[in-house]
């Protein structure tokens, strides 16, 4: 009999990718989700079953898995009660797979990713290994509660465990696509588009494909594990900007912008960093993984599923998320204003334009 995966928050773009994965790879996958989204017609036709699961609410992650699973992958725990909620039905389970984040690590100060354009950008070795100190744990921030969950989970779990670090997540499906930065001002015909730190910028990208090939992995010799998880080359924004710009046949400019401000005051992709944030995934390859994608490879499909992505609504009705985030993604004016008098500034700046 084929072995049974459950995905918590399957019809999401990292439990899509897995939940394919791994149904082409023989198991037999069950994802559950709140209901809020379509459960893409691909998984449907893969014979992934679906069930709907509150998974706060008392007992409904017991009752979902009814008589267990071979595996549980879990892509939306995110503090230490629902670190708790999988201790719960361990006995059900053979295996977890848990995603984190690498947000969680801590330079020697303890600055993270979380209070970086408050407290300063972390200074972070190149690349970051699994061995990196990471904040304490606790309710404060995105990142204290991730390193809540892992601990809870790697310190009383009897189950295997393996907790997944990824970085810069795309793929299609996303609710905050990083990529809409270029294609929106592609889009509207932004004649220029200025990005900061000359686009040197290396903010690791991780594709929901590879995080669903490192779980299958994974599940093939369980273990309690954490392991980072990242594309095989850490491209800069230069190389993300010239990506894009080429698939959708951009006529503009790009400029590099020379600026040590942190955050940056103009040309802040969702990449912008001014030091390398880059993981170390030799762990991973250690267990036999092999990335199946890169960016480069990923990244036509995505901007092909966001030009078309409005359907005639407000970018900010499609994209909540993204949407929610305290900062204007699309300060034209200020642009504007960059543009008038570029010619009086043109030299201190490095031109692109795509070949």
């Amino acid at each position: 009999m084929a072995r049974h995966a459950f995905i918590v928050g399957g019809a999401g773009q990292i439990g899509r990718a897995t939940a394919k994965t791994l149904s082409q790879s023989g198991w037999r996958v069950t994802i559950a989700h709140r209901g809020a989204r379509p459960v893409p017609i691909d998984l449907l036709e893969e014979g992934v079953s679906v069930v709907t699961l509150d998974r706060d609410a008392p007992g409904a992650l017991h009752r979902a898995l009814g008589s267990g699973a071979d595996a549980l992958i879990d892509v939306t725990a995110y503090a230490a009660d629902h670190g708790r909620q999988l201790l719960d039905v361990q006995h059900t389970v053979g295996a977890f797979v848990v995603i984190s984040s690498s947000s969680v690590y801590a330079d020697q100060e303890g600055r993270t990713l979380d209070e970086a354009a408050t407290g300063g950008f972390p200074e972070l070795p190149e690349p970051i290994p699994e061995t990196q100190a990471t904040v304490a744990p606790g309710p404060a921030t995105y990142s204290t509660r991730k390193v809540a969950l892992e601990r809870t989970l790697l310190d009383e779990a009897v189950t295997t465990v393996t907790i997944l670090r990824p970085a810069a997540i795309h793929g299609l499906g996303s609710v905050h696509p990083r990529e809409w930065w270029f294609v929106k001002r592609i889009l509207d015909g932004r004649p220029l588009i200025p990005i900061a730190y000359q686009g040197e910028s290396r903010f690791h990208t991780t594709a929901v494909a590879n995080i669903a090939e490192l779980t299958r992995v994974a599940l093939e010799a369980p273990s309690h594990q954490i392991l980072n998880i990242a594309d095989p080359t850490a491209s800069s924004v230069t190389q993300i900007a010239e990506l894009i710009a080429q698939h959708m046949k951009y006529s503009g400019t790009i400029i590099g912008l020379a600026d040590d401000a942190f955050p940056a005051k103009l040309g802040r992709t969702p990449w912008s960093v001014p030091r390398p944030f880059v993981l170390d995934t030799s762990a991973a390859r250690a267990i036999g993984y092999t990335p199946v994608t890169t960016y480069a490879d990923a990244v036509g499909a995505i901007c092909d599923e966001l030009s078309d992505a409005t359907d005639g609504r407000h970018w900010r009705e499609r994209f909540p998320v993204l949407a929610s985030y305290p900062r204007d993604h699309f300060d034209y004016e200020a642009e504007d204003a960059f543009l008038s008098g570029l010619r009086a500034v043109m030299p201190t700046h490095r031109p692109w334009r795509p070949s």
